[in-house]
């Protein structure tokens, strides 16, 4: 059952609410079978015997309230339910409250607004619920504190050269590193912190050279230690390169000393390593950071990266051997071999994440195994000497020795700033060590802390360049995952190296140069990809998924008989970092060809796809490729006019109103400018649009002659089309009129709306190039634009200008099919297309952009459109759309079908032309 019919049930559900049935009716809303239902209701399938409480083993515990208090109830039936129910539902009818026991989601709602909820309860149809850690908030308060820190440093130490913001980087680092170690147990409880409280000047006036002395002794074994004061030789030797060069140390003053001090009393045990990279983003300068495409992920996107990728396979792994031995030592393994790779790892906190979840899931599995072997053998673990020697072996097979077979040298990675290079070995250690004080919480053994060794297989280097196989060579039957976050930008913002890098990776795919500089990336990955244990999967823009990017890169991608596997819908970026990004993501994982599952993640909703295109939907590898004329029998579409006039053609309200003030008989050359903004907006624009009958004239009117002169030096400087057109200067460069009337389409509309809010406009009004124009159409054509069913093809099919849909003709417009349709057909869509018009003149105080607002959208205007969607949709198919699915895989096949049918007409008519010609010649 699909989400829309669920959601319809819901609202039957509630205008015919019955408390009798209310439990039964709701199961059935999401598709559950009826026969079922029946015998929950009438036969055994129930396991309560009390009166109105119904319980269904694995799906749900039901139980109505009459004058108990509703969290009370629910608390009680959490307590006491014994039959693996998903869901827990108490009720008293007005209010309703649920618990999903799998995910821990709770649901506190009143009664009537069931519908607005519908997702909650979805795995009953068959749709499991994506879930993703949280932002741990201890991980927020130390960018905060760290970032407060930087700025009171920067105060007191105004200098920017690159020398001296690279150590004040290394400095940070260092901080950060004795903050962990004094909650870590590898200095003393809060050793360093104290230290500073204790022994500098309040005024900050000698904090720099104690923490020089501090940090020398750091990198100074215990025995070439001389003459040192007590409470610097209490600090251990640390080592592994951290403290090894001496930087300058910034100057403080008593305000810097305290943010040293507030950012110290943290408790840095509960803050992930992976908080380094928005320390990073902190302290590098805008310019710095864009320029590289540096980017913090935070640990929920990073979740979202790693569960589909490969943590969700070793989990259910773990669940479905967790009570065989063998199986569960085969996976203890398999960890131990697995491979970590991220070509653009930043500060490390893909690898770190990773390296954690592996190492906890190592914890469950040993765990699991101490478990078994009591359970098999009446001994604890510790006890093993106790074990009788005929049980030894028995012991033996549940019991592996405790240590952990994960080990640092698994997880590769290749970063071009040298500063993240470092932090990224610093934080793999750090997690490495929070992970060894796990181990021992739990199994009562750890590794050596100190001295620091190198962590990882960290390269400093171009991931473009770099061979990746030499970074993490792979061998036949190898368990590799390549993921992470790699640089966006866009075409148009790339710098030359990252041009040569893109002509380096992408000389084999055609038109290469119009594609973003992540797509390197994924080229690379599936060119790496070569057997069924390596998989890829990225943060990207969903700009690739997109516009003409789509049959320029993924092509090339599919032909190396590679397939998406994972994607999620457009989500906002966010992160922990002291500037939140705000960029529409989307994540994608490929890897070979293969029969296994293949999901798509859309907000809560956790859907499995037959195949995943390069559109993110579940259809067949086909892309729409741009076209210069309509591949349907729809009339001709262009850009609007363009002035290149410098803005002098161009007036605003003010500028036409003192110009009519002036010379009021000057009224005819000025005409209404609309551009996407300007109409969607309601946004008075004007332009002198002057005859060539009427050149002469305009010219005796002082200020409009001012301007022409102006346009013409414009366009003397404006390069060859400026040139070409310097001799009428008092006209648009280009001119797209139609001849009566036209159809507007904003080229930039939000993406939020259900309905791009176009125009039907007579020809007295000017279009400027910032919208696209139909020539002179017949009125049914607003309606066919205008529907849902476009809008669908739109945003799969469009480029994004941010979150916004980018309307072009040669990929929006010209690609739409929609079949030939009757004169019957083509008067019903007229009629539609009055009824929107006449709506919205009954709201003409309002702009397009507010009568379009999706959550403030007139009743009267909805219910227009409604209708106007049914008549074009009755256009494909007698029967309904249920899904926006639906209406887009039934427009795939319509358009692969046009396209053969476009093929054939040419080679018949190449046929044609060729028979012509023979007959000519003989």
């Amino acid at each position: 059952m699909n989400i829309a019919q669920v959601e319809n049930n819901l609202q039957n559900l509630i205008k015919n609410f019955s408390k009798d049935t209310f439990i039964f009716d709701l199961l059935l809303a999401y598709g559950l079978p009826k026969a079922s239902i029946t015998r929950l209701q009438n036969g055994n399938l129930n396991l309560s015997k009390i009166q109105g409480v119904v319980s269904w083993k694995k799906k749900v515990l039901f139980k109505p309230i009459e004058n108990d208090d509703l969290h009370v109830a629910i608390t009680k039936c959490k307590e006491e339910t014994k039959q693996e129910q998903r869901f827990i539902i108490v009720t008293d009818f007005k209010t309703l409250l649920a618990v999903d026991t799998k995910t821990n989601d709770t649901l506190d709602i009143e009664l009537e607004v069931l519908p607005n909820h519908f997702d909650f309860f979805l795995p009953w149809a068959g749709m499991e619920k994506a879930t993703h850690k949280n932002e741990n908030p201890a991980d927020v308060k130390a960018a905060e504190k760290m970032a407060k820190l930087f700025d009171e440093i920067k105060k007191d130490n105004p200098d920017n050269s690159p020398e001296f913001i690279h150590g004040l980087n290394v400095f940070l680092s260092r901080l950060l590193f004795c903050f962990f170690a004094e909650d870590t147990n590898i200095f003393k409880k809060g050793q360093f912190t104290n230290a500073i409280s204790s022994h500098t000047q309040t005024d900050g006036s000698d904090l720099s050279n104690y923490l020089d002395k501090l940090f020398d002794v750091l990198n100074t074994h215990d025995r070439n230690r001389k003459d040192l004061p007590a409470y610097l030789n209490e600090f251990p030797y640390v080592n592994g390169g951290l403290f090894e060069h001496k930087h300058k140390t910034p100057s403080f003053t008593r305000r810097s000393r305290q943010a040293v001090i507030d950012a110290g009393e943290l408790d840095w045990s509960a803050i992930n390593p992976d908080i380094f990279g928005s320390m990073i983003q902190a302290v590098i300068t805008p310019e710095h950071r864009g320029g590289l495409g540096m980017h913090y992920t935070s640990v929920p996107n990073i979740m979202k990266v790693i569960e589909p990728l490969f943590l969700n396979e070793l989990n259910e792994e773990f669940e479905s051997g967790k009570y065989e031995p063998k199986r569960l030592n085969k996976l203890l393994e398999r960890l131990g071999k697995i491979k970590i790779f991220d070509p653009a790892c930043g500060s490390g906190n893909f690898l770190i994440i990773a390296y954690k979840e592996l190492r906890f899931l190592e914890i469950k599995i040993l765990v699991q195994l101490q478990e078994l072997q009591k359970a098999a053998t009446g001994f604890e673990p510790y006890q093993l000497e106790l074990i009788p020697k005929a049980q030894l072996t028995l012991a033996a097979q549940y019991q592996p020795t405790l240590f952990s077979r994960i080990e640092l040298a698994q997880f590769f990675g290749i970063e071009l700033d040298d500063f993240a290079h470092e932090i990224a070995i610093l934080s793999l250690w750090l997690a490495q060590h929070q992970m060894n004080q796990k181990f021992k919480e739990v199994l009562g053994e750890s590794t050596p802390t100190l001295p620091l060794q190198a962590g990882g297989n960290i390269v400093h280097g171009n991931a473009t360049r770099v061979d990746w196989e030499k970074v993490c060579p792979k061998k036949e039957n190898d368990e590799i995952y390549i993921l992470g976050n790699p640089p966006y930008v866009g075409f148009k913002m790339q710098n030359l190296e990252q041009k040569k890098d893109m002509e380096l990776i992408l000389s084999k795919v055609p038109d290469f140069k119009s594609l973003d500089y992540i797509s390197c990336w994924f080229y690379k990955a599936a060119t790496f990809i070569n057997g069924n244990y390596i998989k890829a999967a990225f943060v990207t823009t969903n700009s690739i998924c997109q516009g003409t990017q789509v049959s320029t890169l993924w092509p090339s991608i599919f032909n190396l008989k590679i397939e998406i596997f994972f994607c999620y819908a457009s989500f906002q970026w966010s992160n922990n970092a002291k500037s939140n990004a705000g960029v529409a993501c989307t994540i994608i994982g490929i890897r070979k060809i293969s029969l296994a599952d293949k999901f798509i993640y859309d907000k809560f909703i956790k859907k499995k796809a037959s195949n995943i295109n390069a559109y993110l939907i579940d259809y067949p590898n086909i892309v729409v490729n741009k076209s210069k004329h309509a591949l349907s029998e729809l009339p001709k579409i262009s850009d609007g006019s363009g002035a290149l006039d410098g803005g002098n053609l161009i007036l605003s309200d003010n500028e036409k109103n003192e110009l009519l003030n002036l010379y009021p008989n000057a009224n005819f050359l000025i005409r209404r400018l609309f551009g996407s903004e300007e109409f969607i907006n309601d946004v008075n624009r004007w332009c002198l649009w002057i005859e060539d009958g009427d050149y002469e004239f305009a010219k005796t009117i002082p200020p409009i002659n001012e301007r022409i002169e102006n346009v013409r030096n414009a366009r003397i400087n404006g390069g060859t089309r400026g040139q070409n057109c310097i001799n009428t200067p008092y006209k648009f460069a280009w001119i797209n009129q139609p001849k009566e009337r036209l159809i507007i389409i904003p080229t930039v509309s939000s993406e939020r709306r259900e309905y791009i809010p176009i125009g039907y406009l007579n020809n007295d009004v000017i279009i400027s190039n910032s919208a696209s124009i139909i020539h002179d159409p017949e009125m049914y054509i607003f309606s066919v634009i205008t529907s849902r069913i476009h809008n669908n093809w739109v945003k799969t099919v469009a480029g994004k200008l941010e979150n916004r849909i980018r309307y072009t003709s040669a990929v929006c417009y010209n690609t739409y099919p929609f079949p030939k349709i009757s004169e019957a057909q083509k008067q019903e869509l007229t009629q539609c297309a009055f009824r929107i018009l006449e709506e919205r003149e009954n709201h003409s105080e309002k702009t397009l952009a507010q009568l379009y607002d999706p959550e403030k959208m007139p009743q009267g205007l909805r219910e227009a459109h409604r209708l106007n969607d049914l008549a074009v949709e009755r256009c494909y198919r007698s029967k309904p759309f249920e899904t926006d699915e639906e209406r887009l895989e039934y427009l795939f096949k319509l358009y692969e079908q046009m396209i053969a049918e476009e093929k054939q007409k040419g080679t018949l008519f190449q046929e044609e032309k060729k028979a012509k010609k023979t007959k000519k010649i003989k």
